[in-house]
C-alpha cells in the first residue's frame, strides 16, 4: 500500500501541470467531442510507458544517443503546427461552443492525441525513466506502478469530463479566443524548449557537432 500511494502521488504530480496533452484533453472536454477515446488514449499510453519504465525500458534512450534529440525535434514541429492552428482559431473568433466550431473527427482526434502523447520526449523522461528509476527503490515496484497508472486514469478522466462544468463560461465567444490564445502560447513555449533542449542533446550525443556548436 505504501508503494502504491507513493506511485499515485508522484504520478499525479508529474501530469497535473498544464501542458500540450492536458490542454488538448481540456478542449475536447469543453466541446464534448470524443472525450472517452481521448481520455483512454492518454491514460492507456501512460500505463504502457509506466510499465515499460518499471521493466527497465528506459535504457533504450541511453543506448541510442540520437533517439531523444530526434524525438524533440519532431515534437517541436508538431507543437509549432498546432500552435499556429490555435492562433488562427483565436484570430477568427466569433464562435461560441456549439455555434460554428468544427469539432475534430474521431480519427483526427485520436491521431492528434497520440501525437501529443508519443511525440513528447518529456513523457519518456517522466514516466519511463523517472518513475522507472524510483520504482526500483521499493520492494514491490509493481504496486508503485499500479499507483502511478491509477493517478493517470483519475486525472485524465476528471479533466475530460470535469471540463463540462466550465460550459457556461465557454458559451461566450471571447472565452474560446482566450483559450485558443493560451493554447498557442503553451504549444510554442513547449516547442521552443524542445528545440533548445534538442540542440544541447544533439551536441552532447555527437562530439563533432558539439565542437561546432560550442564555437
Amino acid at each position: 500500500m505504501q508503494a502504491a500511494l507513493a506511485g499515485f502521488a508522484l504520478g499525479l504530480s508529474l501530469i497535473v501541470a498544464i501542458g500540450a496533452q492536458n490542454a488538448f484533453v481540456l478542449r475536447q472536454g469543453l466541446m464534448r467531442a470524443h472525450v472517452l477515446p481521448v481520455c483512454l488514449i492518454c491514460a492507456l499510453s501512460d500505463a504502457v510507458l509506466i510499465v515499460a519504465g518499471i521493466a527497465g525500458f528506459g535504457a533504450l534512450t541511453q543506448a541510442i544517443p540520437g533517439l531523444e534529440p530526434a524525438m524533440r525535434l519532431f515534437g517541436a514541429a508538431f507543437l509549432t503546427w498546432y500552435g499556429a492552428r490555435s492562433l488562427r482559431s483565436a484570430w477568427r473568433g466569433g464562435e461560441a461552443m456549439g455555434e460554428g466550431r468544427a469539432a475534430l473527427s474521431l480519427r483526427a482526434a485520436v491521431l492528434t492525441c497520440l501525437a501529443f502523447t508519443w511525440l513528447n520526449p518529456h513523457v519518456y523522461l517522466d514516466t519511463v525513466m523517472l518513475l522507472g528509476a524510483i520504482s526500483a527503490q521499493y520492494d514491490q515496484p509493481a504496486a508503485f506502478g499500479l499507483g502511478a497508472v491509477s493517478a493517470s486514469f483519475l486525472f485524465f478522466f476528471s479533466l475530460g469530463y470535469g471540463a463540462r462544468a466550465l460550459a457556461p463560461v465557454f458559451a461566450r465567444p471571447r472565452a474560446w479566443q482566450v483559450l485558443d490564445l493560451a493554447m498557442a502560447g503553451i504549444m510554442w513555449t513547449l516547442a521552443a524548449r524542445l528545440v533548445l533542449g534538442g540542440m544541447d542533446a544533439i551536441a552532447a550525443s555527437f562530439p563533432l557537432f558539439e565542437r561546432l556548436f560550442v564555437v
